[in-house]
């Protein structure tokens, strides 16, 4: 089933749908409003998905269908057709980063045969990853940043000090810099973007070696879709700060609120995966306007072929 889905004509889709909604987003970028980014980036998305000859179901989105008036869980979109899929998507990765013109902001989105993508709940989730070319089970969640930055450079044949750990720059994450300090490694903070963060894992031009900390647990399937794609590694188990939080998980169908789970269990198939950069970042040039052309620049993988490319886009204003 997956091979039949995830042919070349999809990849290309996947490409053309995240730069829709980054070009959409991009109009918005310094204008200090990050509400009116993230909708331009959701219409633009939704409007491309459907004009797809898919039959897709939105598995990671934009919130519960009362939360949200499109591009919510549940919600199905293209025309229909013989590839029936699940979407995890992202207009937006980085709603402030764009209202401040920050680097780092994405249009994000990826797609599995039907009933392969977690449907995790709009949760926090405590997470791990590493890139490719590494030993199975050399990251293990349920081990100190320290113990993890020592088995990476063991792995790698290096100290810990050349280990680079890409960490969100929240208050909660303390504990974890200072472990990760405390050993020698490099950290390397961000303000937003989750799910930039991880990725970042997987291209060695980064020169990330690890990603620790907690997110949200949506962007930690995107991100599982592309550490797919090129043979990386992810754990995650869900956080929970109330009961409600709880029941929401209960109403997409987690029964065990304790699992540890890797990355094949959050992507069960293969997975395409397509990024196309809002403004400038690590990864991705960000959306330019330059003599009457608009330029793009998206990053798209598809774990079936094990292929990565980089897609640059240029067409009339």
């Amino acid at each position: 089933m997956s091979s039949e889905v995830l042919d070349r004509s999809l990849v290309l889709d996947a490409v053309r749908v995240t730069e829709i909604a980054a070009v959409a987003a991009w109009e918005l970028v310094g204008r200090g409003d990050e509400k009116a980014a993230d909708q331009a980036a959701v219409d633009a998305m939704r409007t491309a998905l459907n004009d797809l000859d898919v039959e897709g179901e939105i598995v990671i989105g934009e919130g519960e269908r009362d939360e949200a008036p499109m591009l919510y869980i549940g919600e199905k979109v293209g025309k229909g057709g013989k590839h029936k899929i699940d979407i995890a998507l992202d207009p937006l990765e980085g709603t402030t980063l764009t209202a401040k013109a920050m680097a780092n902001a994405l249009a994000v989105m990826a797609w599995a045969p039907k009933g392969t993508l977690l449907n995790a709940p709009d949760t926090y989730m405590d997470k791990i990853a590493c890139g490719p070319g590494l030993p199975k089970g050399v990251i293990d969640l349920d081990k100190s940043p320290a113990e993890n930055v020592r088995a990476v450079a063991k792995a790698k044949g290096v100290a810990p000090s050349a280990v680079t750990v890409c960490v969100l720059d929240r208050p909660r994450h303390a504990e974890i810099i200072a472990s990760l300090r405390e050993v020698g490694a490099r950290v390397h903070l961000i303000t937003d973007g989750d799910v930039a963060g991880v990725i970042n894992t997987a291209d060695p031009t980064t020169g990330v070696d690890m990603y620790v900390g907690q997110g949200g647990a949506p962007e930690g399937v995107l991100a599982c879709a592309a550490l797919k794609c090129v043979g990386g590694q992810f754990q995650g188990r869900l956080v929970f700060r109330n009961a409600d939080e709880r029941a929401r998980a209960a109403r997409v169908g987690i029964t065990d609120f304790d699992k540890k789970y890797d990355l094949h269990e959050m992507v069960r198939a293969d997975a395409i995966f397509a990024a196309t950069g809002v403004t400038k970042g690590a990864l991705l040039d960000g959306v330019k306007i330059e003599a009457g052309f608009v330029h793009t620049h998206t990053l798209v993988m598809n774990s079936a072929t094990r292929t990565v490319r980089e897609v640059r886009m240029k067409r009339p204003v």
